[in-house]
């Protein structure tokens, strides 16, 4: 295998003096004087919500992101950093692609960067590079002049960091759920993203289903008349595997049930829905109020499965085992997010939208929209399914990977995007947005449901309509 000399530099030191070496080679600039506030949308769209016409405008540091094309490129070069449950699943979904090639692999645990590279150099590419020096070694390999993107599938404490650090050495990034976990950081990886020209994105892999693709179609054809409401969701019983020893490495998803109260995983059930409404793209989210039921669930499976002097006998639980949130956007449409993962119940992420034609909800997938149903009985969501397919599931009616190849399907796009020097769907706007649940519900709970105000990130971009995962397909693929 092919390793690089280990060098010891500090993350802190790293972090302090890139950003000036950085922005001197990529141009960085301020951009003079804040950006305009928002004014109320025009034609048939509903007035503009106070809120949205209020709020704040963070002073701009550098151009927009939006709608800003990658460079394109014949080879698209990877490197991966984390590569346990999520990110070792990655790495057949890059090396089913031909134009992609995976340069460099990070971990601190060897085994882990081994297997990946094995599997790299199993499927005819040459060894990519190893970086297991420690939990600071991204810092090392982000040096290196042949990486085109940077996949951070490490614990959510460290994303913030490593993908500030991949912008400031003129990466473009993307980022596994949440991006970030405190709001003054999701406004630095705007920012950063801003000033370096670089794009940084939650790899939200849920945008890519097939039910969300149809439904996004949908809706954009106007089968749900104007927009009313939607709801979104992560439900899903991890409490076996938060208190596995071999599934996680270490304890730091359990940990966050002793550091938050509000949902800690907002984006699988925010980002379809967000896109079913365009926000970012005609609409913006203004508020969210959360509330959260006692927080019981962990402490009841810990008595019942985990020995006496087990370490998590010291933890305390404080987030809530059910939280639920209500999101509000300039056009006055309402989001329902739920988040879950400590008491028993089937999967869901809900996935649903209203308005005023009909509504669909999913788990199961079932639909009713006037005037092709009537009498109060749901129809049947897979007769929609011909007219509206999206054309990345057109083409890969059985993709590889997992969940059930959304996985792939996002990669593929992305990848496709990276290689033709298109605008990616989503950018680093959305991933500010789709994140902001996190510190947010957990501010709003503290609060007794008080609603928080959501930052637009956008500094007033929201207003323009653009393409989103709703794209079209390209004419050279």
């Amino acid at each position: 295998m092919n390793e690089q000399t280990p060098r010891t530099p500090s993350r802190r030191k790293v972090l302090r003096t890139t950003a000036g070496a950085a922005g001197a080679g990529l141009g960085i600039a301020a951009a003079g004087g804040a950006g305009q506030i928002a004014q109320a949308a025009t034609g048939s769209a509903p007035a503009v919500s106070p809120e949205a016409a209020t709020a704040a405008v963070r002073k701009r540091r550098g151009a927009t992101m939006a709608g800003v094309p990658f460079e394109g490129r014949s080879t698209v070069r990877v490197a991966l950093v984390g590569l346990g449950n999520r990110g070792g699943s990655m790495i057949n979904n890059y090396l089913a692609l031909p134009w992609v090639r995976v340069v460099a692999v990070c971990d601190p645990v060897r085994e882990k960067a081994e297997k990946a590279a094995a599997a790299v150099v199993a499927a005819g590419q040459p060894a990519p590079a190893l970086y297991t020096h420690g939990e600071d070694d991204y810092e090392n390999l982000f040096t290196r002049t042949d990486v085109d993107f940077v996949h951070v599938a490490t614990p959510w404490d460290s994303h913030f960091a490593i993908a500030r650090s991949a912008m400031l050495h003129g990466k473009h990034v993307g980022v596994e759920c949440p991006i970030a976990m405190e709001l003054d950081e999701l406004w630095e990886l705007v920012d950063l993203s801003e000033q370096t020209r670089r794009h940084c994105m939650q790899l939200e892999n849920c945008c890519y289903g097939r039910n969300e693709m149809r439904v996004l179609r949908m809706a954009h054809a106007g089968r749900f008349g104007e927009l009313l409401h939607g709801a979104g969701a992560y439900n899903h019983d991890l409490r076996g595997l938060m208190f596995s020893p071999t599934y996680y490495e270490g304890p730091w998803r359990r940990l966050w049930h002793t550091r938050l109260r509000g949902d800690l995983y907002p984006n699988h059930g925010f980002g379809p829905v967000a896109n079913y409404m365009d926000v970012n793209r005609g609409d913006r989210v203004v508020s969210i109020s959360s509330f959260g039921t006692p927080a019981l669930g962990l402490a009841e499976y810990r008595a019942a499965h985990m020995p006496a002097g087990d370490p998590s006998w010291k933890e305390t639980y404080i987030e809530s085992d059910r939280t639920i949130s209500v999101v509000r956007t300039a056009k006055g449409r309402l989001i329902r997010l739920e988040h879950d993962v400590s008491t028993p119940h089937p999967y869901s992420r809900i996935n649903s939208l209203g308005g005023t034609r009909g509504v669909f909800e999913d788990y199961p997938a079932r639909i009713y929209l006037e005037p092709d149903h009537k009498d109060d009985v749901w129809g049947d969501f897979s007769a929609y399914a011909a007219e509206f397919d999206h054309w990345l599931w057109k083409e890969h009616a059985n993709p590889p990977g997992g969940h059930g190849g959304m996985d792939y399907i996002m990669l593929y796009r992305l990848m496709q995007c990276l290689q033709l020097g298109l605008p990616p769907d989503f950018d680093v706007y959305d991933a500010a947005t789709w994140t902001a649940p996190v510190p947010l519900s957990h501010a709003s709970i503290k609060a007794n449901g008080a609603p928080q105000e959501i930052p637009d990130f956008t500094r007033g971009e929201w207003t323009k309509a653009r393409s989103g995962v709703d794209s079209a397909k390209p004419a050279r693929t």
